[in-house]
């Protein structure tokens, strides 16, 4: 796109702005941005699940609650998807809360435990702790006995526990880093691409610089400064684990070359801008190189890491961060500079440019910002029951605000500069739209720190044991009725009771005890090993994989010669 000349007469400039804010292709460009703003409704409320999860645990060997003759030489863990390892994060304990000597490492979605000393008869208790593929720290514990379950455990499961959110320190630094890595990529591609030849706009291409240079330390600075609060929240470590090499050596490469290619992009781009005179074509490449570096390299960490498809995911994430940077940089360029471009033409064209190109921004943004918030987000519950969908939705009133006062911009202070074009009092408009423009960006700049907010937030809502739902279902076995419950019913370990009872709804026992298998789909769990509990009552420990439609068979010999089978169904939300 070439500068706006500042040889450009006085009528051609008025032209420039008529076509891009009056006449008939306003009502088109109207009806285009309603049919953008229909699409990402029909994107949100897709049919396609939520698809940026954390790793989800699928099964352990042994399994909850197993009894073995031997003790294991190895344990091992299975998740949906990679999980990263954390110092000192696995930890196996005896029923007496003493440590069993281990040693862990992860394979991919796998995660072992071999047990390296001797291993006490008695309840053994697994705690762990990994970081899931979008960089949310995950943990539990798993329980099972060697030789016979002990009668009494003192192990702190709580240790297990992490944090269900970031701090509150983490989410303003990476506030600072996005704010200022998309103020100084987007006022640097204003200075090369919109700022007119010659030197009536010098004065504002110096001011743009420095401000490019402001920008782009403070983004660096919130890179950077995150690294290590990012190390701590994941790692679950104090503060003096910073000096170990092991801290930084289990984050995720991304988790350190991103802010590196982010402060060195912001580095280039702000220094190569000049300081006079219109950049040649050498510099304006170099430029844009830098900050599509700059800008590219956010989408390649967090949520898009674990969310499907990963390449559409990043590609949309990155124009969305592109387009976001642009007209926040836009507007910051305009609120600092207008002033000095509104004493003649060259402000009105520089305006009506701009103008023309945000529309297309915001069509990319709106599109792009649908997408992601479907793909991450996933469902209208993640919007209400999450941290997540919270900020989401704050950030799409404070766009929506931002939005509004750009149109004001463009459709009532834009004409209005126009027709001052050739009077006295062009002053007053263009002194006007200075002040609705800063407005603007302030509000993108809010925008933004809460979106350093909902970085490290999970779109998952937080499962509470203690209010955990149970369900249970009744079948009829000839003369015996069995109660089957399903607690907690979700996702994750869980425990499976049938309780039968005769006619008076006194305990009754079938020819032998009744078996129970778990399928959905093409999901087959098997059996479930049962243990009776008392007269007619058993129950066995499952681990439930996925949400959906879950049945569970129940068989019970109720004679010598007849074994009734049926069916009850859990829907696992």
């Amino acid at each position: 796109m070439s500068a706006v000349g500042t040889a450009r007469p006085p009528g051609a400039a008025r032209s420039l702005v008529a076509a891009t804010c009056g006449g008939p292709g306003v009502v088109h460009r109207a009806r285009a941005l309603l049919a953008l703003l229909l699409l990402a409704v029909a994107l949100v409320v897709g049919t396609g699940g939520s698809a940026a999860a954390h790793a989800t645990l699928v099964g352990t060997d042994p399994a909850e609650g197993a009894v073995l003759e031997v003790a294991p030489e190895r344990v091992t863990f299975t998740f949906d998807e990679s999980v990263i390892g954390v110092p000192a994060g696995i930890t196996v304990f005896d029923a007496t809360g003493a440590e069993v000597p281990s040693e862990a490492s992860v394979d991919g979605s796998r995660l072992f435990v071999d047990l390296t000393g001797d291993v006490p008869d008695g309840t053994l208790v697994v705690l762990w702790r990994l970081v899931s593929e979008d960089g949310h720290p995950i943990g539990g514990s798993l329980s099972f006995a060697v030789g016979a379950p002990s009668a009494v455990v003192d192990v702190p499961t709580a240790e297990a526990e992490v944090a269900s959110e970031p701090p509150a320190l983490l989410g303003a630094v990476r506030g600072l880093g996005y704010v200022g890595l998309l103020a100084a990529v987007g006022v640097a591609v204003f200075v090369v691409l919109f700022l007119p030849a010659g030197p009536v706009a010098d004065r504002s291409r110096a001011r743009l610089r420095v401000a490019a240079r402001v920008a782009a330390v403070a983004g660096a600075l919130g890179w950077l400064l995150a690294v290590p609060l990012v190390a701590l929240y994941q790692l679950g470590r104090p503060a003096s684990a910073l000096g170990e090499p092991a801290t930084w050596s289990a984050l995720a490469r991304a988790e350190l070359v991103v802010p590196a290619v982010v402060v060195g992009g912001l580095a280039l781009a702000a220094g190569a801008l000049p300081r006079s005179g219109a950049p040649g074509r050498a510099r304006t490449a170099l430029v844009l190189g830098c900050c599509a570096l700059a800008v590219t390299a956010p989408a390649f960490t967090g949520h898009t890491r674990a969310a499907t498809p990963e390449a559409l995911v990043i590609a949309v994430d990155v124009a969305h961060l592109a387009a976001g940077s642009v007209w926040l940089g836009g507007v910051l360029a305009l609120g600092l500079v207008l002033g000095d471009l509104a004493r003649g033409d060259t402000g009105a064209a520089v305006v009506a440019r701009f103008s023309a190109v945000a529309a297309g921004l915001l069509a990319v943004l709106v599109v792009a910002g649908a997408v992601l918030a479907w793909r991450i987000a996933g469902s209208w519950e993640a919007l209400t029951s999450t941290s997540y969908g919270t900020g989401l939705l704050v950030k799409v009133l404070i766009a929506l605000a931002a939005v509004g006062v750009a149109a004001w911009n463009r459709f009532v202070l834009l004409p209005r500069l126009r027709t001052a074009a050739a009077s006295a009092g062009r002053r007053s408009p263009s002194e006007l739209l200075v002040r609705t423009t800063r407005v603007e960006a302030g509000l993108l700049v809010a925008v933004l720190l809460v979106t350093g907010f909902l970085v490290d937030r999970s779109p998952e809502p937080v499962a509470a044991a203690s209010t955990a739902e149970v369900a249970g279902q009744e079948v009829q076995l000839d003369a015996i009725t069995a109660e089957v419950v399903l607690t907690p019913l979700a996702v994750g370990p869980a425990t499976l009771t049938i309780e039968m009872t005769d006619a008076a709804g006194a305990p009754a026992e079938g020819y032998e005890a009744p078996r129970l298998s778990l399928t959905s789909g093409d999901v087959d769990l098997g059996a479930v090993p049962l243990v009776s509990l008392g007269p007619g009552v058993y129950s066995g420990e499952v681990l439930i994989p996925t949400t959906g439609e879950w049945d569970v068979q129940v068989s019970l010999r109720t004679t010598e010669f007849d074994n009734p089978v049926r069916t009850a169904t859990f829907d696992v939300p």
